[in-house]
């Protein structure tokens, strides 16, 4: 017996991929609250975004996969191709250095989440490169 299976449109596809690179990001946000003087460092002010700019730039960052999700599906092949392969190779970038840069036994979830969403990140950007071709 043969399943029925259908073909997944490109902006689709690629909406799906930021949607899951959003929750990894969230669920590693979240988890890292469990990590030992991380809420403590968070009330007095002794964590990496202590500053409103340092704060203002993570948020410009993060922002960006929830607007691809959006902008996916919304924008012209020309810019969304390019688009999802700029932003794509950034986070990718960005994800692999978070990863490599959290080796330790409280944060080794984080590696994990990182490569994770270094693997789709890079997805996102071979999907991109390889958009199919009008006949």
């Amino acid at each position: 017996m043969k399943y029925e299976d259908f073909k997944i449109n490109i902006k689709l596809k690629l909406s799906a991929l930021w949607a899951s690179v959003m929750f990894l990001y969230i669920y590693g946000d979240y988890f890292e609250l469990y990590v030992p003087k991380k809420v403590a460092g968070l009330l007095n002010g002794h964590n990496l975004l202590n500053t409103p700019y340092k704060l203002l730039l993570a948020t410009i960052l993060l922002t960006l996969p929830s607007l691809m999700i959006f902008l996916s599906l919304q924008l012209k092949p020309k810019w969304n191709r390019i688009l999802n392969m700029a932003i794509g190779i950034i986070l990718t970038l960005f994800t692999l250095l978070v990863g490599i840069s959290s080796f330790s036994e409280w944060r080794i979830f984080y590696v994990m989440l990182s490569f994770l969403e270094t693997g789709l990140t890079w997805y996102i950007v071979w999907s991109a490169c390889n958009w199919p071709k009008q006949a």
